[in-house]
């Protein structure tokens, strides 16, 4: 009597994202789970199509036919996620060739100009984390250049891009534009 054994399994291509459904699917075929996966497959499709009848042997016509089902519905979705992937490796491409750097200014969704953000004075214990220093040593920049140096170190290491300029009247940092 010939070996019933089934055939030996095929290497397919399947999207990232179902991966983990393909290797649960593998292994329960391994253990011998075969037929009631696939009696677990009808009733997940008698769910979206009622009026299919699947003979749940796996050389059925019904399976077959289910297989066909499935083929042409992943080959589109793996399509569209080979094109998603592919302007994604363009865009990363461009991201490290500097093409698109976080220096450009978008264009804003609304047609209309958003208000600028008003900057107030400040103490040397508010400015100093925004310029990622140490009051201290903020104080000691501050001394150890003139007043344009200062606006010019400052305004390099604002997140904005703002210099600040010290007054002794007050003794506050005020923004220079």
């Amino acid at each position: 009597m010939p070996d019933q054994k089934s055939p030996p399994s095929e290497m397919i291509r399947v999207p990232t994202a179902l991966i983990p459904l393909v290797r649960r699917l593998s292994k329960l075929h391994r253990e011998g789970h075969t037929i009631a996966l696939l009696q677990g497959l009808e009733e997940l499709i008698s769910q979206f199509d009622s009026n299919i009848d699947i003979d749940v042997a796996p050389s059925s016509k019904s399976v077959l036919q289910l297989e066909e089902k499935l083929e042409t519905k992943l080959e589109a979705i793996s399509g569209q996620l080979e094109k998603l992937s592919r302007a994604i490796s363009t865009i990363s491409s461009a991201n490290a060739d500097g093409r698109y750097s976080n220096t450009r200014p978008r264009r804003q969704a609304h047609p209309y100009q958003q208000p600028q953000v008003e900057l107030k004075p400040r103490t040397n214990e508010s400015l100093a984390p925004r310029l990622g220093v140490t009051p201290q040593s903020l104080i000691t920049e501050r001394e150890n250049r003139s007043d344009k140096e200062f606006i010019s170190w400052s305004r390099h290491r604002d997140p904005m891009s703002t210099g600040w300029e010290f007054s002794q009247e007050d003794g506050l940092y005020h923004p220079v534009k």
